[in-house]
């Protein structure tokens, strides 16, 4: 896959899992049949209750485990894999999540595109969903910034080579390669977030530091997350409305803030509101909570059984 001139450089892929064991397998599956030779894998686990760790580690013995024991959270329990991967020489991490099949051939594309533009900092492939006709989940993602709006780009749609490779402004976290080199001048992913928008200002961190955040339309891979559009719980929603207000506050440009913010504002009065009117109580207390914890700074891992019963 390299050329002559290209030395093949030690990559660790993280899996985070929580729970989903038979996702798990598919995923490791895969990854074995990496035509990439200098590869390790690196579980970690955020507190599976449902036999992850004893099941894997029997059919896959030279997988390598971080065992966090609770819930970290994609952002921490990602950065818990990386520090380990960086204590064992590696010199690029590809996060993937459990719930991903990657093509034979994803990470070796991956890693000669960004061996042929040092100027990459982040690097994700074509993602399609797990049917059998292409349809795409994300080819990258495009920022709405006065909208206070983010979204995968052809989501939905049949890939006919409509999206070439190129800079996008993020990257589905579903799926992400970053150099050693880039994370140390970076850092890893903000805990802050806890869940949901913490890859997207992990791009918009190494964009700013002056890297390109690049699709790569020739590397594939499958995530199971469904694009139909579906009622979400209220944990999900207080993060993605909480984390979005965290997000377009910290990145959007100057001359559009105030307008970003007071989008993301309204979005949410309505949220809640029409959760109300459906007979959805505790969705719209999720977002008033997430709201609250917004204007005050509250950020991290929540107790939703303490905001939901108004103790926190």
């Amino acid at each position: 896959m390299f050329e002559d001139d290209q030395v093949s450089l030690k990559v660790a892929v993280v899996v985070l899992c929580y729970n989903g064991v038979e996702l798990t397998e598919g995923c490791l599956e895969s990854i074995q049949k990496q035509d990439y030779s200098d590869l390790e894998v690196i579980l970690v686990d955020n507190g599976s209750k449902d036999g992850t760790i004893p099941i894997i580690s029997e059919k896959f013995p030279r997988a390598l485990w971080i065992q966090n024991g609770e819930n970290l959270g994609y952002a921490l329990g990602n950065n818990k894999g990386i520090e380990y991967a960086f204590n064992r020489g590696v010199e690029a991490i590809f996060l993937v999540n459990n719930d991903t099949r990657l093509q034979p051939s994803c990470i070796s594309t991956l890693m000669k595109t960004m061996q042929n533009d040092q100027g990459i900092g982040i690097l994700g492939p074509m993602v399609y969903t797990w049917d059998e006709n292409k349809t795409i989940s994300s080819a990258g993602g495009r920022v709405n910034w006065r909208m206070a709006h983010a979204e995968n780009i052809g989501m939905g749609e049949i890939d006919t080579g409509q999206y070439p490779s190129g800079e996008v402004d993020f990257l589905n976290g579903c799926g992400i390669l970053v150099s050693r080199k880039v994370i140390e001048k970076v850092g890893g992913l903000d805990p802050k977030f806890f869940m949901y928008w913490e890859e997207t200002d992990w791009c918009l961190r190494v964009k700013k530091a002056g890297y390109k955040i690049y699709f790569e339309a020739k590397g594939e891979m499958e995530h199971k997350a469904s694009i139909v559009s579906r009622e979400l719980g209220p944990t999900t929603l207080y993060y993605l409305t909480r984390n979005r207000f965290l997000f377009f506050y910290r990145h959007t440009p100057f001359a559009s803030k105030s307008m970003a913010l007071l989008h993301a504002l309204d979005g949410t009065l309505r949220g809640i509101n029409e959760n109300r009117r459906a007979g959805k109580p505790a969705h719209a207390k999720a977002m008033q909570w997430a709201l609250r914890h917004a204007v005050i700074g509250q950020w991290g891992r929540t107790d939703p059984g303490l905001w939901m019963s108004g103790k926190s």
